[in-house]
């Protein structure tokens, strides 16, 4: 090679490497630096150009973009009329990020879905500005409003779920506390990003969707599974079959006992097991649980979606789960909810509508249609089963237990005038020296139920005497009364 061809090779060379230098110092070093430089923000303008889609819920619109009237910089900006109440559905839409629904259905929403390209071969020939496609969610706004309204009274933390049992429909999901997502949806960066933050440090995690994405003991709720596994393993026993209920149950390889809540007697010691349900005894169901075995305990869970496969709905959802094996006094705990397993509100949402619905657990789901820019239907709703939990005939034994309960047990706090209600309460125990969890779960009306409902209050919020009956039953009736009435 001579002389002149190796200069300029050297000099291509390190041309080369000072190229790659630079890209790597803007890329890495100067990158957070470029992107908040206003001369370079035109990627950043793009994401407010477009007229996302709605999303509504029956009449109501829970998010849109409103056209600001300005034809550069930021033209729409996404609003959320009632935005606390339903954040944990819509989410939020920010400079940067989105969640929930504004999430998962993104790329509807602002028009770029391979699903929209005919819409927008048709827009782009009439010489129409592209639009994004609109998000009808399953929300029933009066069973969110209820919901949203009865959890918040007293400052409540925690979270409702409700189902329709029959389709797997959510007809509400509040989760409290809240955020409001217009405050992090504003198109200024720095104003977003400061709201963003200030929520991420708050220690009650009003970011954080508890319906969905919060696991938590179940408690006594807890035992309607033991008691369906108990019904399943002998299709001879219902309500009336008696079962020993001593006032302590021995555990073995402990000195521990299992007490009944307060060190209360349940009964004689042998009661019917409606009886056991209603009062919501501890000992009954830790001996069923032992005698049944951890496979049967397990099995049964599984069968209402406890530690299967990972739900979406189309947010991802936490897997609830039954725990790991360990020995027979830690089986007794897990069958009274108060052991490893953990379950969040939907899953226990779930249980309910699974007794309620002749045993059938229908996979939950959020989204009811997508409609393009001209009202054209692109996706709609396909209810689709999960599983059968339990029989038939099971499932109508277990009805009536949970409705006895309502009538006549833990719940009374539920009843509903002229309507039969089924429930089940939990008050489950969290830490030591902490007040407990309260836990509700329900259906009605009980010969064809239209709902289900799952509702936890969380630990201390509504105060260190909390129960299910007292405390999350309330809620739950405000809910089913605003759907049935």
């Amino acid at each position: 090679m001579n002389s002149p061809i190796k200069r300029t090779a050297l000099a291509c060379l390190l041309m080369f490497g000072l190229l790659m230098v630079n890209i790597n110092i803007l890329q890495g070093v100067r990158a957070e630096g470029l992107r908040s430089d206003a001369r370079n923000i035109r990627n950043y303008y793009e994401r407010y150009a477009i007229d996302r889609g709605r999303i509504t819920a029956g009449n109501q619109v829970l998010a849109e973009s409103v056209d600001t009237g300005r034809t550069s910089e930021f033209r729409f900006q996404r609003k959320y009329p009632k935005g606390p109440i339903y954040a944990p559905v819509t989410g939020y839409f920010s400079p940067e990020s989105e969640s929930a629904i504004e999430s998962s259905e993104d790329s509807l929403l602002d028009g770029s879905s391979p699903s929209l390209l005919l819409r927008r071969g048709i827009d782009l020939f009439t010489n129409k500005a592209t639009k994004g496609a609109s998000v009808e969610v399953t929300i029933l706004p009066e069973a969110q409003e209820a919901a949203y309204n009865a959890l918040r009274s007293s400052g409540k933390r925690g979270a409702v779920v409700a189902l329709d049992p029959t389709t797997g429909a959510i007809l509400a999901m509040v989760s409290l506390p809240t955020f409001d997502p217009n405050k992090v949806s504003v198109p200024n960066k720095g104003d977003a990003f400061g709201e963003a933050a200030k929520l991420e440090k708050d220690e009650n995690q009003p970011l954080l969707n508890r319906a969905l994405n919060q696991t938590y003991p179940p408690g006594s709720t807890f035992k309607v599974v033991t008691a369906a596994a108990f019904l399943e393993d002998d299709s001879s026993r219902d309500g009336q079959t008696v079962v020993d209920a001593p006032q302590r149950l021995d555990l073995p390889n402990t000195t521990d006992d299992l007490p009944n809540s307060g060190g209360a007697a349940c009964g004689t010691g042998r009661v019917p097991l409606v009886y056991a349900l209603e009062r919501s005894c501890n000992t009954p169901f830790g001996k069923i649980g032992m005698d049944l075995g951890y496979d049967k305990m397990q099995e049964q869970a599984a069968k209402f979606g406890v530690g299967g496969d990972p739900l979406q709905v189309p947010m991802s959802v936490a897997q609830s789960n039954f725990g790991e094996q360990e020995d027979q006094a830690a089986l007794a705990q897990a069958s009274i909810g108060q052991r490893s397993n953990r379950t969040t509100p939907l899953q226990m949402a779930m249980i309910a509508a699974g007794i309620a619905n002749n045993g059938v657990v229908m996979k939950p789901y959020l989204v009811n249609k997508i409609v393009d820019s001209e009202n054209g239907q692109i996706e709609t709703a396909d209810p689709e089963e999960l599983s059968e939990a339990i029989s038939e005939d099971t499932s109508r034994k277990l009805r009536d237990m949970m409705v006895s309960v309502v009538q006549n047990g833990t719940a009374t706090a539920a009843q509903i005038s002229g309507i039969d209600v089924g429930g089940k309460t939990g008050t489950a125990e969290t830490a030591d020296g902490r007040p407990p969890h309260a836990w509700f779960i329900s259906f009605a009306p009980a010969e064809a139920p239209k709902i289900a409902v799952a509702v936890i209050v969380e630990s201390g919020s509504a105060g260190t005497d909390a129960s299910g009956g007292h405390t999350a039953a309330p809620i739950a009736k405000a809910v089913m009364e605003a759907v049935l009435r």
